[in-house]
């Protein structure tokens, strides 16, 4: 299926790259639906590249966040409001009335805030190592505080070790997550991780209506278990799918799996 890397200018007064798999005007005619992907914080787009090899007939959009990536780095505008209502406005500029959308980590907390003030938008969630909530300062912030350009790549190396994985994951995939922390100045760091940690919970906020499916890893260090079941047990019907021997990472951990989940729930929509 064909691909490209569009700019797309939003009326929220950015512009982003979207990756694009697949044309969304055929897509829009003959009743499929895309899959939206939202990266985690400090990645972009294409911490979704292994996942998308392993969706080749899927109609895709996956798009940098406000300050990822090679996305416009404003100021401000970095509250979970504000760049839900980004990706708001990118399925407006590309003439998307309904998605499925897929959020890892923190994109999933961006994809259920905009379940939540935009639900006419969404075809279906789909949840991967996703937070029920990320109020409070996490451990590393007075680390992310303290930051000053340029930012060091060895600090950017560093900062991975906050998150415990259990499979290997490719020597390139790494140093692709790299230059994403090195895209980021230090004031998109702290913006950025600010915006998620002081936000209301998107399900404390609001409700989430949309068919709701929930990967999280079982050595999650960061997300407990009961904080999943909570999450699932505020969507009606929603599906929690543990992987064992996995951490927060599950997106980065076992993509071909997380590609396979997503075929079997979708199986039973239009896309």
């Amino acid at each position: 299926m064909e691909s490209e890397v569009r700019t797309v200018a939003l009326r929220t007064g950015i512009s982003v790259p979207c990756f694009v798999q697949g044309h969304l005007g055929e897509a829009n005619d003959d009743g499929a639906t895309p899959l939206v992907l939202l990266h985690a914080w400090v990645e972009s787009w294409r911490s979704f590249e292994r996942l998308i090899a392993s969706l080749p007939s899927f109609t895709l959009v996956a798009p940098d966040l406000r300050g990822h990536g090679g996305a416009d780095k404003p100021e401000d505008g970095y509250s979970l409001t504000a760049v839900a209502e980004d990706v708001a406005a990118m399925l407006d500029a590309l003439g998307i009335a309904r998605a499925h959308v897929l959020g890892s980590s923190s994109g999933g907390y961006v994809a259920q805030q905009l379940a939540v003030t935009h639900p006419e938008l969404l075809a279906s969630l789909i949840l991967v190592g996703s937070p029920l909530s990320l109020l409070g300062k996490p451990p590393f912030a007075s680390d992310v505080e303290a930051l000053t350009d340029p930012i060091s790549e060895d600090w950017v190396r560093e900062s991975l070790s906050w998150y415990r994985m259990l499979h290997a994951v490719p020597a390139a995939y790494i140093e692709g997550r790299v230059r994403d922390g090195l895209a980021m100045p230090a004031s998109v760091w702290k913006a950025s991780l600010r915006g998620y940690y002081e936000a209301v919970p998107p399900t404390e906020g609001g409700t989430i209506s949309a068919p709701t499916l929930i990967l999280w890893g079982a050595h999650d260090h960061l997300i407990p278990r009961h904080h999943q079941a909570t999450l699932a047990s505020r969507m009606p019907g929603a599906q929690l799918k543990i992987y064992e021997k996995t951490g927060h990472l599950v997106l980065w951990e076992c993509p071909e799996r997380v590609a396979e989940d997503v075929d079997i729930f979708l199986s039973g929509s239009t896309r």
